[in-house]
């Protein structure tokens, strides 16, 4: 049995990550940090009881502390790192450019020496991201050049370039996946794409009446979460270690995106989106779009989900939650005793 083990574990990614491995009959170990809410709901749904579970076990830890994370190596002893963990939303890493980058660039350092210390066989995926290539023209590969317009893609191309040293200095199996906009239901909600069909949701069955965005231009390449966290998977299984983009090779604009999903329950979005500056990024990426075909040849890996499909699932699954939330406000049931 194969044994992952998973930073970023209950996060988007790493949620359906574990879904994957665990399907392929991996022992999964994941780091959390220790908080004072339980922070777990994106794998609940996998997680058990540690008294009676065999294949998913959860260790307190933290990437900025290397003690950590020496110790999870430990008790996992894996075959394979996936890390996925860091701040990283781009508007926020503006708000706090130091602690974005300690997370991002700093905490992969941390990872990959004691990696290194504790066995530098072990095979290492990193999350790198389509927004270290920022204003660079599209269609973006492996070879663009980087020139990230954020602290977070600043960290990011360090965090990148870590990893590249370590792959050749020590001769370690380190593979980036420069992952390009990943989306699904499990997508936290600050996120743009998770803002609107929430919003959505809500606008349908009465609960909200307007919703505040900014940059309405700019165009992404949306992905499936799910698609991606496979390709994940494939880079660590090849001969070698390489670096790879993860795209569709089609990109929308949020305009795009807030068409079709308003579409999905027949309003006009003009009625009930207002612009609000404060949304606006203080640099601006225009437009990312992936070339995949180094994926598509080396690895076999293509994305099945299309854009209309993504986005109508989002909506979908949002309705849900907001016809939920009418129902225990109409109830008027609070589930506090008087």
């Amino acid at each position: 049995m194969k044994r992952a083990l998973i930073t970023g574990i209950t996060g988007q990614a790493g949620s359906y990550l574990t879904e994957l491995l665990l399907e392929k009959g991996y022992e999964v170990h994941g780091i959390i940090r220790r908080a004072s809410n339980f922070n777990t709901q994106r794998i609940d749904h996998l997680y058990k009881d540690p008294h009676n579970q065999t294949r998913l076990l959860l260790h307190y830890g933290d990437i900025l502390d290397p003690h950590s994370i020496e110790l999870a190596l430990k008790k996992s002893n894996p075959d394979e790192v996936f890390h996925l963990s860091c701040q990283s939303h781009v508007k926020v890493s503006f708000d706090q450019p130091i602690y974005t980058s300690q997370t991002v660039a700093i905490g992969t350092l941390n990872l990959l020496e004691s990696v290194r210390r504790f066995n530098k066989d072990i095979r290492i995926y990193n999350s790198s991201s389509s927004e270290m290539f920022g204003s660079s023209p599209p269609c973006q590969n492996e070879e663009t050049p980087f020139r990230p317009r954020s602290p977070y893609a600043v960290a990011k191309v360090a965090a990148h370039l870590y990893c590249i040293n370590y792959r050749e200095a020590y001769d370690m199996f380190v593979a980036n996946g420069i992952l390009f906009n990943f989306e699904s239901p499990r997508r936290g909600e600050t996120f743009v794409t998770r803002k609107i069909t929430r919003a959505i949701g809500r606008i349908h069955a009465g609960l909200q009446h307007k919703l505040y965005l900014g940059n309405l231009q700019a165009k992404r390449d949306w992905n499936y979460a799910k698609d991606s966290v496979e390709a994940m998977w494939l880079m660590l299984q090849q001969n070698k270690p390489d670096d790879f983009v993860i795209a569709s090779g089609r990109t929308h604009s949020v305009q795009e995106f807030l068409e079709l999903a308003f579409s999905y329950i027949d309003k006009d979005w003009r009625e009930y989106v207002e612009i609000d500056q404060k949304y606006f990024r203080p640099t601006e990426v225009d437009i990312l779009q992936g070339d995949p075909r180094k994926a598509r040849k080396i690895l076999g890996w293509k994305p099945r989900t299309i854009f209309k499909n993504l986005v109508k699932m989002m909506v979908e699954h949002d309705k849900i939650i907001a016809d939920q939330e009418y129902l225990i406000l109409s109830s008027g049931k609070s589930g506090i005793c008087p």
